[in-house]
């Protein structure tokens, strides 16, 4: 036998998309271009060439950005770029800002 469920459901309910944090890098006099190169290629994905452009215009704006996500991986490829630039020895530095 079968019985019937009812679900009443709420309409009320408003489903909000996760904010959404850009991440730059920062220019430095230390870092490398190749290192910076090498660091959007592993840590944020992008092809050779696309990284070679992100990194010519931190070099000659100040910062760039790199991405954007949710805050749970934004703060992690922040960590990400200060781990690998340390274990490198560079100041290489990725800051995250609210969209």
């Amino acid at each position: 036998m079968a019985s019937e469920l009812e679900i009443e459901l709420n309409d009320d309910i408003q489903l909000e998309e996760p904010k959404k944090y850009k991440v730059f890098l920062l220019n430095d006099d230390y870092s490398t271009m190749d290192f910076v190169i090498d660091v959007l290629t592993k840590v944020f994905r992008k092809t050779v060439d696309e990284a070679t452009i992100i990194m010519l215009n931190i070099h000659n704006n100040g910062r760039e950005i790199c991405g954007i996500y949710t805050h749970e991986i934004a703060s992690t490829k922040v960590a990400q770029v200060k781990n690998m630039a340390r274990s490198k020895g560079f100041p290489l530095k990725a800051v995250m800002e609210e969209e």
